[in-house]
């Protein structure tokens, strides 16, 4: 992903797991994309948070620290629901265990989706897509 240019972005919860079923974990990524648009650093056009994946259109517009803001989103986000899990629902944070050398819980899939959009036409159908998803019925 570049700076300055619009996206429509995918991000799954691993194994398709529940986890983004919760309010207070809905209020998490409300207020961090709201935190990085106050900063500057996104602006946001739409976005659908689903149990279990997130779906924006939004445009990447400055480095947050070294960073570029989604991947800064996407860490500030499981860090938080990570230390909420920790505390409140130990069993539920074991579902996200991995064996791996570099972290002891993945919650993210690692395919995340992010199309450019470069046209009026693809970014209403995202736009348009994004505001149905939650009435799919899935």
């Amino acid at each position: 992903m570049e700076l300055e240019r619009l996206y429509f972005s995918t991000a799954t919860i691993t194994k398709w797991q529940m986890l983004l079923k919760p309010g207070k974990y809905k209020n998490i990524i409300i207020n961090s994309l709201s935190f990085l648009a106050h900063k500057n650093k996104i602006q946001v056009y739409g976005f659908v948070i689903m149990p279990n994946h997130i779906h924006i259109l939004w445009e990447l517009l400055a480095l947050n620290g070294k960073e570029m803001p989604h991947a800064s989103f996407s860490k500030y986000i499981i860090h938080v629901i990570q230390k909420d899990l920790k505390k409140h629902h130990p069993m539920i944070l074991e579902r996200f265990s991995i064996n791996s050398e570099s972290r002891y819980y993945q919650f993210w899939q690692s395919n995340t989706l992010s199309i450019e959009l470069n046209s009026a036409q693809m970014t209403y159908q995202k736009l348009n897509y994004i505001h149905n998803n939650p009435c799919q019925g899935k």
